[in-house]
């Protein structure tokens, strides 16, 4: 099957969407806390969390994001109807370069915001037993799977532009390509008044 861009375009935006979606809510699921529960013989508390999809939502989204970041990238250099441009002539392009350097720096921005909780999170789950009898029992940071959330939607936007661009790059490059092989140059004179 041959991928075209609207097709390779769709997939970035469906992804990035739904990485979106489960991020905020991961964010609006998350418990505040969990309840302190002292033992028996006032030592170490265990603390109990009530039952949430909080990392499930968060594996998930980072999951998206990545899909959508590996397709965003395959499809700026995918050689659509079979043609090839070089990277490095795609990269000679500022608009192109810049954004595509921006999509990467945001899409590593919204993995750190995604995985750090979901890890976090995580982690409380398991090692749910403290020796400090005052122990709080939180969870992770509020905010940072609803800040991966929008990062992560920033990215796939910035993706889908840098293949614009890119597409825009791959006309020229080829328009290029075929005015250097017609070899007939016509100059053309403009009388100014």
């Amino acid at each position: 099957m041959v991928a075209t861009v609207k097709q390779m375009g769709s997939i970035v935006t469906v992804c990035g969407v739904v990485s979106f979606v489960l991020g905020v809510i991961a964010e609006n699921k998350k418990p505040a806390a969990g309840t302190p529960v002292p033992s028996n013989d006032r030592v170490s508390v265990t603390c109990r969390y009530p039952s949430d999809p909080t990392v499930v939502l968060g594996v998930l989204s980072t999951v998206f994001l990545i899909v959508s970041t590996v397709v965003g990238y395959m499809s700026l250099f995918y050689p659509y109807k079979g043609k090839i441009v070089p990277q490095g002539a795609m990269l000679k392009h500022f608009c192109f370069s810049a954004f595509f350097n921006v999509a990467l720096f945001t899409t590593g921005l919204a993995a750190m915001f995604l995985i750090w909780p979901t890890i976090t999170e995580q982690l409380h789950l398991t090692r749910n037993v403290h020796l400090d009898i005052n122990y709080t029992c939180p969870t992770a940071k509020t905010g940072l799977f609803g800040g991966g959330a929008f990062l992560s939607l920033d990215s796939s936007l910035l993706w889908l532009i840098a293949l614009m661009l890119a597409n825009n790059v791959r006309e020229d490059y080829f328009e290029e390509l075929e005015g250097n092989k017609g070899g007939s140059h016509v100059d053309v004179e403009v009388d100014v008044m």
